[in-house]
């Protein structure tokens, strides 16, 4: 968000909370790993800039080594689009058609 936030042009940031790939950890998501999550809570469709020192958060490193004693590496999964070609994420890409 930092970067996003000192870049002029910036735009839109996707946020991965609820994604298919951090739900499939189990009980952990993006703000499982930072001590106030309330600074990733969306209101009205935005999320506020972080204003703490440094990244503007405070990881949880406690609960980042107690995760990390007993989970596996996350194998990421290959996603194919329509024609077949692997895809660097699971979004759908919808091709249209026009007659002249």
């Amino acid at each position: 968000m930092q970067v996003d936030l000192a870049t002029p042009n910036f735009v839109i940031q996707e946020m991965s909370l609820g994604i298919h790939y951090n739900t499939e950890a189990g009980d952990y998501d993006i703000t499982s790993y930072v001590k106030d999550a309330s600074v990733f809570d969306v209101k009205d469709g935005y999320v506020d800039a972080l204003t703490a020192p440094g990244l503007g958060i405070e990881v949880d490193e406690e609960t980042v080594r107690r995760v990390a004693q007993s989970t596996e590496p996350w194998q990421p999964k290959e996603f194919f689009g329509p024609d077949g070609g692997i895809r660097e994420c699971g979004m759908v890409y919808v091709r249209y058609m026009t007659k002249l």
